[in-house]
């Protein structure tokens, strides 16, 4: 504490002059292992106003304030990723104590564990076993029992909350969230006092968020859970800015209450250029997009030739998000007739969207292995799903 300007420096800044007080929001470092679209979680701490920093080498771990780690693919791709990059001790280090902020998203939770069934790893003494995790929180990530349920789980479910927690300090208990997932962190005895919340699914409980001092970590995706997890994200840095992040107190559970899959309502928007090259959201019959007109002395349609335009994509897909749309779908259905890789349009459309929406963005057409007849290079549909990736999708629409 430094006397005159009373400048405090806690886990924020607060300058206090004349009793007026301006607080300065904590920077936010961003593990993103290079696997996936992080994009949106990247748009969901932007659109709360918070900066970004990426972590790029592992010193910058031990200096981080306060870590957001949104894994996504699958968990030995992410631990062998850690391990090559020389993330794992730092990480460690960093997780150790559970005094520094921490924020992991599904793949970012499960990582915590001390081992995953998605993948393997060999012991010292040449044994293969289940794929070993940080350890920071006891117990394994398994996989869900396909011969009772379907896998995976994708859809909003609800939370049966554990603790009470500064970070549901804008979240209504009955808002549902968003899961995409077929591994699990069951529930045992070692792990129960780091449950925050548990989901049920197909007859099973499990845990879908934890919470221990200032660590903090879930298996819903909030950058794609709308306005819930836009405030589930706020209510965790404000927390961190103002230094109440670990201030959580027990509940009393009731098991029998249960959390169930909801019904969704998913917004399909066929886009195509138009004869300008702009991207529109169209409707047809049978592909047929294009106006008619009747003549008077003629009672067959006459083609006009003008693309039938009912809006920008963005601004209408926008327009369904706020009247509450679960799930954006974009079917580029003239995306065959060009070069996918080249079809920047649509990946900006998808770009421009993940800023504005915050429920998963699904993208359909041409999603194929292609080749250029002008250079002759080829890509693989892997390839330009990638692409598609990168810009915003959370989900493909292939067939």
């Amino acid at each position: 504490v430094m006397t005159g300007n009373q400048i405090q420096y806690q886990s924020k800044i607060s300058i206090q002059t004349n009793k007026q007080t301006t607080m300065s929001k904590v920077t936010v470092s961003l593990l993103d292992y290079g696997a996936g679209n992080v994009r949106s979680v990247r748009n969901a701490i932007l659109a709360n106003g918070y900066e970004i920093e990426d972590i790029t080498d592992p010193s910058q771990i031990d200096d981080a304030k306060v870590i957001v780690f949104p894994g996504v693919g699958s968990y030995q791709s992410a631990m062998t990723v850690l391990h090559q990059k020389g993330y794992i001790e730092p990480l460690r280090r960093y997780l150790a104590d559970h005094t520094r902020p921490y924020l992991g998203i599904c793949l970012g939770m499960q990582t915590l564990f001390e081992s995953s069934e998605e993948g393997e790893s060999t012991d010292d003494d040449g044994g293969v076993g289940p794929m070993a995790g940080l350890g920071i929180i006891p117990g394994p990530v398994t996989k869900f029992d396909e011969t009772q349920m379907t896998v995976p789980q994708i859809g909003w479910n609800g939370r049966t909350p554990h603790q009470d927690s500064p970070v549901f300090k804008y979240v209504n208990q009955q808002d549902d969230v968003y899961f995409v997932h077929s591994y699990h962190a069951p529930i045992v005895e070692q792990n129960k006092d780091w449950i925050l919340t548990s989901t049920n699914y197909g007859g099973t409980r499990y845990i879908s968020a934890v919470q221990k001092g200032a660590i903090v970590a879930c298996q819903f995706h909030p950058e794609k859970s709308g306005q819930t997890g836009l405030n589930f994200i706020k209510g965790f840095l404000e927390a961190v800015d103002n230094g109440t992040i670990t201030k959580t107190s027990p509940l009393t559970v009731d098991l029998t209450t249960k959390t169930q899959l909801v019904k969704r309502v998913v917004v399909a928007l066929d886009v195509r250029q138009n004869d300008s090259g702009d991207l529109v959201v169209t409707k047809g019959d049978q592909y047929d997009v294009r106006e008619t007109q009747t003549d008077p002395t003629n009672t067959t349609p006459a083609k006009s030739g003008a693309v039938r335009n009912l809006g920008k994509p963005v601004s209408l897909a926008s327009r369904y998000y706020q009247e509450g749309a679960d799930e954006i779908v974009f079917l580029n259905i003239t995306s065959f007739r060009q070069g996918v890789i080249e079809d920047m349009p649509m990946l900006h459309v998808l770009e421009e969207a993940s800023r504005r929406i915050f429920v998963p963005l699904t993208v359909g057409g041409g999603i194929r292995d292609y080749t250029d007849p002008e250079s002759g290079q080829t890509w693989e549909a892997l390839e330009v799903a990638s692409r598609y990736f990168r810009a915003g999708a959370d989900k493909i629409s292939i067939g």
